[in-house]
């Protein structure tokens, strides 16, 4: 179904399961880079919280395009499939109160265990611009 929005119940449960979303950004060269990643939905956006400095941080900062993937972990043949762009990028305590949200999601921890030694993070507020969902 193209033109699906993040309010279908459908879509919603699969960004709200522990399903990965594979967010892919561009590189300098424009070849395009994919991470795995934890994931949230709020208020029609869509979050991805990440260390300052990491690829995914830096490529959105130079060009704020994304693709982004997800499938439901029990039914790969259900997916969703997103372009959108990084509108803000949220660091400080909202930032590092959202990893500990999704630790929670993720792996039932109510910190995130593995922040290394004076990481800070930032959340990657992306705007959908085109969904397509696949059930």
């Amino acid at each position: 179904m193209a033109n699906a929005n993040l309010d279908d119940p459908d879509i919603r449960r699969l960004f709200e399961s522990k399903n990965l979303v594979y967010l892919s950004s561009l590189m300098k060269d424009g070849s395009p880079q994919v991470t795995p990643t934890w994931v949230d939905i709020e208020e029609g956006y869509i979050l991805v919280n990440t260390p300052n400095g990491t690829l995914k941080q830096k490529n959105t900062s130079r060009d704020p395009r994304v693709a982004l993937a997800l499938t439901d972990q029990n039914n790969p043949y259900h997916m969703v499939t997103i372009r959108g762009v990084v509108i803000e990028q949220i660091t400080g305590v909202r930032a590092e109160e959202h990893i500990d949200k999704l630790a929670k999601k993720y792996i039932d921890k109510d910190k995130y265990p593995r922040r290394s030694s004076g990481e800070e993070r930032t959340i990657l507020k992306i705007k959908p611009e085109s969904i397509f969902q696949m059930k």
